[in-house]
């Protein structure tokens, strides 16, 4: 499998080529995931559209293979036999979508009011009835050569992702009320499988020569929110390396590729919203009067009117004040936020090779965005 997708430049390019001829977003609805996984309670929107962007560009590039698998072995449509091959090589996220497909069997036969007696049957004898459990097992066994591949169907490790993702959700909501609570509760069941048909219309269904079946495009839906869900682990992970650490020598120490990120005009905001005590953020002091018995000769202090108002030169200097407690206070919503920059620092150290012999490496010098979701 190919293990690069388009860059976060070229994704952002893209994605507002994309926006612009198709009204077609996920804006709204990822900013409540981002919620739910752990950014602020109000989520910035130029993050939500880079997310957006990058989610989109990786499910298009990883389409564009499953469609190159599904045409070696001859089929006409992508199923997920082909995803689940482009992803065997990553054996906990694997695993992550084989536990996914078998809770969506399960979740279906509750529904339709089997007893837990004959769930547990099918479980263990394979049954007709597991319908993506059956994919899974048949399709594993035909490539398996170990038997390590189908062992995962039987594995019961627990995820340390998804657990920290769960510890994560409980820290925050231990500061909530029943009005925030409520909300929060909202967006976690927020996904991007039940918006089926907007999701089709998103990825662009209609145009493309070999289509994915349902189980696919239920698979697609499930990576779309795992590589959400890792960009906002990997991005706090940043965001938590940004904060200044007191008596940490290496605190200071922000990767060459961060500061080119903040170097330039665009970026420049996000790294003073995240450092409002630098020279260049900190607002100039308020001028104030000096004590009377200081005061020069020659100087006089404002004079109210008769009416008990100020003159107009102070009526504007309140005014101004408080234009600037509100910035401040919009700016302090929003410092805990994440960052449009703290997304591309996490793609970067994502997709950064580590190793003696990495620059010489064949996917070192491909230009591009490993993938996230497998």
């Amino acid at each position: 499998m190919n293990n690069t997708a388009a860059s976060p430049a070229s994704a952002a390019t893209s994605g507002s080529g994309r926006s612009t001829g198709k009204a077609v977003s996920f804006v709204a609805e990822l900013q409540s995931m981002l919620y739910s996984l752990g950014d602020a309670r109000r989520p910035l929107h130029e993050t939500a559209v880079l997310v957006e962007d990058v989610v989109h560009t990786q499910l298009i590039n990883l389409l564009q293979q499953a469609a190159e698998v599904s045409q070696l072995r001859g089929a006409r449509v992508i199923s997920a036999e082909d995803l689940l091959f482009l992803m065997r090589k990553d054996k906990k996220k694997l695993r992550r979508l084989l536990k996914y497909m078998f809770m969506r069997d399960y979740k279906s036969k509750i529904i339709k009011g089997i007893d837990e007696d004959e769930l547990l049957e099918d479980k263990l004898s394979g049954g007709g009835t597991n319908k993506r459990q059956k994919i899974d097992q048949d399709f594993l066994s035909s490539i398996d050569q170990t038997g390590e591949l189908l062992a995962m169907l039987e594995d019961d490790e627990i995820d340390e992702v998804k657990q920290e993702r769960m510890e994560r959700a409980e820290r925050q909501t231990r500061i909530m009320d029943s009005a925030q609570y409520a909300e929060f509760c909202e967006s976690r069941q927020l996904s991007f499988s039940k918006k089926a048909s907007k999701f089709r219309d998103w990825l662009d269904y209609s145009s493309m020569e070999i289509k994915p079946n349902i189980v696919a495009m239920e698979i697609l839906a499930y990576l779309a929110y795992e590589t959400v869900a890792q960009l906002v682990d990997l991005a706090l992970l940043v965001r938590q390396d940004m904060v200044t650490k007191a008596g940490d020598p290496f605190s200071h120490a922000i990767s060459a590729t961060f500061i080119q990120y903040h170097s330039s005009p665009e970026q420049g905001s996000c790294m003073k919203s995240s450092c409002p005590d630098s020279p260049e953020n900190t607002p100039p002091p308020t001028p104030t009067a000096p004590p009377s018995g200081s005061q020069h000769p020659g100087k006089t202090t404002p004079v109210t009117l008769g009416n008990g108002s100020a003159g107009p030169d102070t009526a504007k200097t309140k005014q101004r004040k408080r234009k600037k407690s509100t910035a401040a206070c919009g700016a302090e919503a929003h410092s805990d936020a994440i960052q449009p920059c703290h997304i591309r620092e996490a793609i970067r150290r994502h997709g950064h090779k580590i190793g003696p012999l990495s620059p010489f490496t064949s996917a070192y010098r491909r230009n591009g965005m490993a993938f996230l979701a497998c």
